[in-house]
């Protein structure tokens, strides 16, 4: 099941939040979150926007975030992050997170899906899928001239979608740390009590 939120709707953040909370309610690992694209366009830069703000965010959780605008990950790296993660991190989810286009009606929309990402095919590029869990804020309309629409993206909006989904994603990932931990006390007060 897909979930979409609008950049608009007050209530978007803890959306994401509750669709993480669906797609990854069996998952024994922590996520790992993998931020596409790069700080050259402002319709690329959704990645390392969102990047940067998780990544203060969650500083000193065990969770793991992967492109920043200090070092942004962008869709040539992702073969080699590909097997990087499978090799750090081989029991955990990998939330990878990009811009997209798509039609003229969803510009705005936050979607969040059980599929991995294709970074670069809104540019036509032929890469390798990365992730588990894709959000994608779509920026632009799909078009023959995506690459000028990224460029003429307005900056507002992509912040705008940046924050709803650190928002989002940073509730998701302190309340699994807190449920596991509730969790690991739990066992070991079950076994205190053996």
């Amino acid at each position: 099941m897909d979930y979409s939120f609008n950049l608009y709707n007050s209530l978007a953040p803890g959306g994401v939040c509750l669709a993480l909370k669906k797609i990854l309610k069996n998952s024994e690992a922590a996520p790992v979150i993998l931020c596409i694209g790069s700080d050259l366009s402002v319709g690329d830069s959704l990645g390392p926007v969102t990047g940067t703000k998780l990544k203060e965010r969650l500083a000193g959780t065990n969770c793991y975030v992967y492109g920043t605008l200090a070092k942004p990950i962008t869709a040539h790296e992702v073969k080699y992050m590909n097997e990087f993660l499978k090799e750090t991190h081989p029991l955990s989810p990998v939330i990878a997170i990009d811009a997209a286009v798509g039609l003229a009606g969803d510009i705005g929309l936050i979607k969040i899906a059980r599929r991995a990402i294709k970074p670069g095919s809104g540019a036509n590029k032929r890469l390798s899928k990365v992730g588990d869990i894709s959000i994608m804020g779509i920026i632009a309309e799909k078009s023959v001239f995506n690459y000028a629409l990224f460029s003429a993206t307005r900056l507002n909006v992509v912040y705008k979608m940046s924050e709803i989904i650190a928002e989002g994603v940073t509730s998701f990932v302190l309340d699994y740390i807190q449920n596991g931990a509730v969790r690991q006390a739990q066992a070991d007060a079950f076994k205190a009590f053996l």
